[in-house]
């Protein structure tokens, strides 16, 4: 399943439901910070993953905690909040609150409610991860080309298919190609190239895409 399968399927429409639900924000909302959040993380995880301790702690994650199933019973998604919380605090570090702060200015969700927010998404984007090692029957030493392979037909998906929002969010996010590896470091090359600084993409980047979405 690709990462466009994930945003445009059953899982992401009812964790966006659970989510606008408990939280008060519009479905279309929390699926666009899903399709900015998910390359995000799993860039973060493919950064970690270099590291062959953190690579060895995220393959034992994956196993015990994370083999897919909330993809198809989203009823997990409240009850592993918490989780997701600690999952985030993990993933970001010291980078956390710059990620909520930037994800909070351009999607329009109000900061108290953006990390919430992410720590129920942040199971979903663990479990499709975990089915993903599953399935192409993946140990710790070839995490990080997984993860690059996710994000690298992400961004080829996104750019062969029709126009349409959450594929020009992917594009945005993804387009970035070589260059978005360059810098090592996933915040600048997707939040502050894409979402904040807006100079490399027209229209103000994320913004401009969220500001057609939600008729800002």
């Amino acid at each position: 399943m690709s990462l466009i399968d994930l945003l445009t399927g059953n899982t992401s429409n009812q964790v966006a439901v659970q989510a606008e639900n408990k939280f008060g924000i519009s479905k279309n909302q929390i699926i666009a910070l899903l399709a900015v959040a998910a390359p995000l993380i799993i860039s973060y995880l493919r950064n970690k993953s270099q590291d062959s301790k953190e690579a060895e702690a995220l393959n034992n994650a994956l196993d015990k905690d994370h083999n897919g199933s909330i993809l198809d019973d989203a009823s997990q998604v409240e009850a592993r909040q918490a989780e997701g919380g600690s999952i985030l605090s993990h993933i970001f570090g010291n980078d956390k609150q710059n990620v909520e702060n930037q994800l909070s200015q351009n999607t329009g969700i109000s900061i108290d409610k953006i990390g919430p927010v992410l720590a129920m998404l942040a199971p979903v984007i663990m479990g499709y991860i975990g089915k993903e090692k599953q399935q192409n029957n993946v140990g710790a030493g070839g995490l990080g080309d997984l993860l690059g392979g996710i994000l690298g037909n992400a961004s080829n998906q996104a750019q062969a298919q029709q126009s349409s929002p959450l594929n020009d969010i992917l594009g945005s996010v993804l387009g970035g190609g070589g260059q978005a590896q360059s810098s090592g470091n996933p915040l600048n090359d997707i939040l502050g190239s894409v979402l904040g600084g807006g100079q490399k993409q027209q229209q103000g980047g994320l913004g401009g895409i969220l500001g057609s979405i939600f008729g800002k």
